[in-house]
């Protein structure tokens, strides 16, 4: 039976070539995006699931509240937190800090050997920790104890692969090297492990990890020890006892703050609150800043969720809208079946058949398609996604159940609504196309391209917003300015020096230095007030560290009092130079009120003054996510050894020489360092990089989908052509034209299209309006995105259409008329 079944869905499928082609292309078309995005998705939320423990491993986070305002979620805890959970909370059985290098995007480190030449190399992502780290987290070591790894003071592990591009082949272990920080100085440690970097997918991609015992950030510590209020940098991991429940240890963290930080928190002005965030959903938490790696966006993968689902479920509706409009084909079989004793469930059943067939050869394609076209979705999205139909048994079961559910959704309704014929009608020829059945394929029609335009829609309303992010005036100048990292003591003393010879140069507009540059992670702040006002009335505020020439350098526009100058010695004690914002927030009626003023920085160890020289303009050192903060400048003793980063405007495109020249005068100062640059817009725009792939990614699918949906407007057009073949034979002969035949078979799918419009206006206007709320600066959507969008719609629908229905229209009509 189930052969003979299996015999005649093939035989149907073969003779009706044209929809069974659409119908193959795409379904698979629709399930290759599906796996695609799957296998995405899957990657996505999959982040630190595979650590041994892991359900019992959290992270501690903060909410930090200044003076009354907005709560903002941190990743980080201050210094004891670690130490005192523990202590507090028996179901604590381990506690371990990590603390990211603030503010080095690189870091230089170089090995001395005792023969042959110096080693030195750039690194990211560097950290410090505790040694029960790794007790916390399971790291292969191939050298070393991982035990007793960060035990002694000026330790380090490095990952296999810096030790091979360090040291070959050759033992790590026991080697010295220096690790040059901003913020941990430049310190010799010996290697005490090397691990094997984690090869799935986690929060923690670390290349490095040194102790923090040792170093500068010992003393800061052990001044520290105390404190729960401030220094909220540290990262704090806990592991809990067998069977405990985080949430109940969550509720007694309100009375461990009261214990241990009340009173401080009172004199500071802050009000924070602890939380626990367990392991595996650190990545999937995006409602929190300073997370190590950036987590996904929600938004991000729910329209790349729905993408997938309704990518699938246009070419769903294409099987379903051919089958049921060749209903009255099929009427005559379903009749002589019925009469000759067949029941609608064996009817059913060989109709669900066609539908199997279908979708199992479309899975078939989807499987070679997705294989095919993973790398080129890797480069798109940015990831390193694995892929193995042949050893991820949860892959096939996933395409299995893919295919099953594909199968049963496009074919129920066809198989329901056939099986579902009066014998006695079909045979007298009264069976045709049901008033149900033409208003569900018209509402499916519908649907497909209300699906197609809201993704038309979001593709231009994301393209105009990464246009305003690439193209809007940040308040500096960030083209042509080339960044130079300084990680050695050396590389910081000799930068007066390269700045001297540099300032010849006629190619270079003005050099100078900072310890932050636009676009990077500022840690440094203070909470400021000016005078008259109570130390709990102070703002947050932002500080950098900066050379004379530092706005001058990143044209940053004067708005009241003067710049920096090195004509003024007295501006390098306790002199600052804050933005607008800055001026608002501090309760100054405008910004020449507050020259001349004094404000305070609320430290409870101690105040310290600062005079305000002049106001700049407000700008935007974070990315457009960020609404522009308070910022302050201070300017650098001339002893001093405070930057960070060299800053370089040139005056020239033409890099090459240019570049050439300064990497030859820096090896002059620096020989044992490797010259390394990079472009200040370029680091800027890394910020948008996962916009910028959702960007393309939609774009990518919206495309897929217009094409799915065409698919079936085609053959639709073909089959609405072919049952009105007469009728377009009898205009002819009366002399109607092609255009208004052409009109005529045209009219009833742009109607359709035109109330798709309407449908899927408000929804993408409601869905991107949502998506927009990530960036604190947007360009409003305007009413031009939705006439675009709907021309275009009408375009491609008319053009899927228009080729079918000038084909009917230009046959001849004596081939259309002559009788049977």
């Amino acid at each position: 039976m189930i052969r003979n079944y299996i015999k005649i869905a093939w035989r149907n499928l073969s003779k009706n070539k044209f929809s069974t082609v659409i119908n193959v292309l795409g379904l698979s078309v629709g399930l290759t995006c599906c796996m695609l995005i799957g296998v995405y998705l899957k990657y996505e939320t999959s982040y630190d699931n595979f650590h041994p423990d892991g359900d019992r491993i959290f992270q501690v986070a903060t909410t930090l509240q200044m003076n009354g305002g907005e709560k903002e979620n941190w990743a980080t805890t201050p210094t004891p937190m670690a130490a005192a959970l523990k202590q507090e909370y028996p179901q604590v059985v381990q506690s371990a800090r990590l603390l990211n290098l603030l503010g080095d995007d690189k870091l230089l480190i170089q090995h001395f050997p005792e023969s042959g030449q110096p080693k030195a190399l750039y690194e990211e992502r560097g950290m410090m920790a505790d040694p029960e780290f790794f007790d916390i987290f399971n790291y292969e070591f191939t050298e070393g104890s991982a035990e007793s790894a960060l035990n002694g003071p000026n330790t380090v592990v490095i990952s296999s692969v810096i030790a091979e591009k360090l040291f070959g082949s050759a033992p790590a272990l026991n080697q010295e090297i220096r690790v040059n920080s901003n913020f941990n100085g430049e310190q010799d440690f010996r290697i005490t492990g090397v691990y094997k970097p984690f090869n799935q997918a986690t929060h923690l991609d670390i290349n490095f990890i040194v102790s923090l015992k040792g170093g500068d950030m010992e003393s800061y510590l052990q001044n520290h020890l105390q404190d729960f209020v401030t220094n909220n940098m540290f990262y704090t991991y806990i592991k809990l006892a067998q069977n405990a429940d985080y949430k109940q240890l969550e509720a007694k963290f309100p009375s461990f703050l009261e214990k241990y930080a009340r009173k401080d928190l009172k004199t500071s002005g802050f009000n924070k609150e602890q939380f626990l965030i367990p392991v595996a959903d650190i990545h999937l938490f995006n409602n929190i800043t300073l997370q190590l790696s950036p987590p996904v966006s929600s938004t991000y993968l729910f329209i790349l969720g729905s993408i997938a689902v309704f990518t699938l479920l246009i070419a769903c509706i294409n099987f379903m809208n051919l089958a049921t409009a060749r209903s009255a084909k099929r009427s005559a079989e379903v009749g002589v079946r019925k009469v000759l004793g067949a029941e609608r469930k064996s009817l059913i059943f060989q109709f669900l058949s066609e539908s199997f067939i279908l979708v199992s050869g479309a899975s078939l394609l989807s499987i070679v398609f997705t294989i095919v076209l993973l790398p080129v979705f890797n480069s798109v999205s940015g990831k390193d996604i694995p892929l193995s139909f042949f050893v991820d048994y949860k892959l096939i079961t996933y395409s299995i159940i893919l295919a099953c559910t594909t199968a049963i959704v496009a074919g129920s309704y066809p198989s329901f609504y056939l099986s579902s014929f009066n014998p006695i009608a079909v045979l007298k020829g009264k069976i045709g196309n049901s008033l149900s059945a033409t208003f569900l394929r018209k509402g499916l029609v519908v649907f497909q391209f209300t699906i197609s335009i809201t993704l038309i829609i979001a593709t231009i309303v994301i393209a105009r917003q990464m246009h305003f992010l690439q193209h809007t005036d940040l308040g500096f100048r960030k083209d042509q300015q080339v960044i130079i990292p300084l990680r050695s003591q050396g590389a910081k003393k000799n930068f007066a020096a390269l700045k001297g010879v540099l300032a010849n140069d006629s190619r270079l507009h003005a050099v100078t230095a900072s310890r932050y540059y636009p676009g990077i992670f500022n840690p440094s702040n203070g909470n400021l007030y000016r005078e008259g006002q109570a130390k709990e009335e102070s703002k947050n505020v932002n500080t950098n560290v900066v050379d004379v020439d530092f706005m001058k350098t990143l044209g940053i526009e004067k708005v009241a009092g003067r710049l920096f100058s090195a004509e003024f010695t007295a501006d390098t004690v306790n002199s600052m130079v804050v933005n607008e914002q800055a001026v608002k927030d501090l309760g100054f009626a405008s910004p020449s009120e507050a020259i001349g003023k004094r404000l305070y920085l609320n430290e409870f160890q101690g105040n310290t003054t600062y005079e305000v020289v002049g106001v700049v303009k407000d700008f935007h050192f974070q990315d457009f996510r960020h609404a522009v903060t308070p910022y302050g400048f201070e300017l650098a003793p001339t002893d001093w050894d405070a930057y960070n980063y060299m800053i370089i405007n040139v005056n020239e495109t033409n890099y090459g020489n240019l570049l050439k020249a300064i990497g030859n005068n820096w090896n002059k100062l620096n020989p044992n360092e490797p010259f390394e640059y990079f472009f200040l817009d370029d680091k800027f725009q890394n910020n948008y990089e996962a916009d910028q792939r959702l960007s393309n990614v939609v774009l990518d699918f919206t495309v897929i989908a217009i094409f799915i949906s065409c698919l079936g407007l085609i053959g639709l057009a073909a089959f609405s052509a072919e049952q009105r073949i007469k009728e377009i034979g009898v205009r002819k002969v009366l002399g109607a034209g092609v255009s208004a035949i052409v009109l005529m078979l045209s009219k009833d799918f742009l109607k359709l299209v035109l109330i798709a419009v309407i449908v899927a206006v408000p929804i993408s206007w409601y869905i991107m309006n949502l998506w927009l709320q990530e960036f604190a600066y947007r360009e409003a959507i305007s009413w031009t995105v939705f006439v675009v969008a709907s021309t275009g719609a009408f375009m491609i629908a008319m053009i899927a259409v228009g080729y079918q229905a000038i084909k009917a229209a230009t046959a001849n009509p004596i081939e259309s008329l002559r009788s049977e």
